[in-house]
């Protein structure tokens, strides 16, 4: 059987409407949550401080439906960028299990792409996207094992928002080809909740298949969650790259003499 997960439940400081949203997606059948907290780096007085505890919240955390355990619950960070400046990699990230971008410039988003020392790169959902995907940056995060989050909530609040989801889903899963996508619902109250099976039916609007988008929600996730554990401990990510250079033509660089290299080298 499937574990689902929703990576997103927007954070609030009103802890009954918070307690009341996880245990909505415990209802629903969602064996781990992420509280997501947001900081916009552009404006001022933002600090990223330390995620509140999760125990803070219940004496005992509600029971999955179907399940004989109690939902997980994990703490993520997501940073609004809009400079390079604005992403750095602090001690307060190694807090989060999770940790997010959402890149504001093209720029940005091919340095998280290719660079920022996170797990998941938003795609906008309240606007249109304002820049293209490029195909090489996309293929740079998959092969980092970074994923990309498409959330919607925003479609289920506004016919316009509507478009703008589903317009950057698709444009996204042109250049993803539906590989290392996650949705999540970014609710802030429960009635924004909705089941995991609707969900994978809803990936067919952003471009998915029914196999991906129920990956999107579970072992897409999954994946995510590991990649964050690996990035706090900084073990387990490894990066190699191919020699492509003959094999045959460096025994023969191997086999010259150490004088007779600097004289060459010199020589070029």
């Amino acid at each position: 059987m499937a574990v689902f997960m929703d990576l997103n439940i927007t954070y609030t400081t009103d802890k009954k409407r918070l307690r009341s949203v996880i245990e909505t997606a415990a209802h629903l059948g969602y064996s781990t949550v992420a509280i997501n907290y947001v900081v916009d780096l552009q404006q001022k007085k933002q600090e990223i401080g330390k995620p509140k505890c999760v125990l803070e919240l219940f004496d005992t955390f509600p029971i999955v439906q179907g399940k004989s355990r109690p939902i997980k619950v994990l703490n993520r960070l997501t940073v609004v960028a809009s400079r390079a400046a604005h992403f750095k990699p602090l001690r307060e990230y190694k807090a989060y299990d999770l940790v997010a971008a959402y890149p504001k410039t093209e720029t940005l988003f091919h340095a998280a792409c290719m660079e920022f020392t996170i797990d998941i790169i938003c795609v906008a959902a309240t606007e249109k996207q304002p820049f293209f995907f490029k195909r090489s940056s996309v293929e740079g995060a998959i092969e980092r094992g970074v994923f990309f989050e498409v959330s919607y909530t925003p479609a289920i609040r506004d016919s316009t928002m509507r478009r703008h989801t589903i317009a950057n889903a698709l444009n996204l899963m042109e250049a993803c080809k539906g590989k290392n996508v996650i949705v999540t619902s970014g609710a802030g109250k429960p009635l924004e909740l909705r089941g995991p099976y609707d969900i994978a039916n809803l990936g067919l609007l952003f471009g998915l298949s029914e196999e991906e988008g129920k990956a999107a929600i579970s072992t897409n996730c999954r994946a995510v969650h590991l990649h964050g554990e690996m990035r706090k401990t900084a073990l387990g990510i490894v990066h190699s790259m191919k020699n492509e250079q003959p094999l045959t033509e460096r025994q023969e660089e191997e086999d010259v003499p150490a004088s007779k290299r600097a004289k060459i080298e010199m020589a070029q």
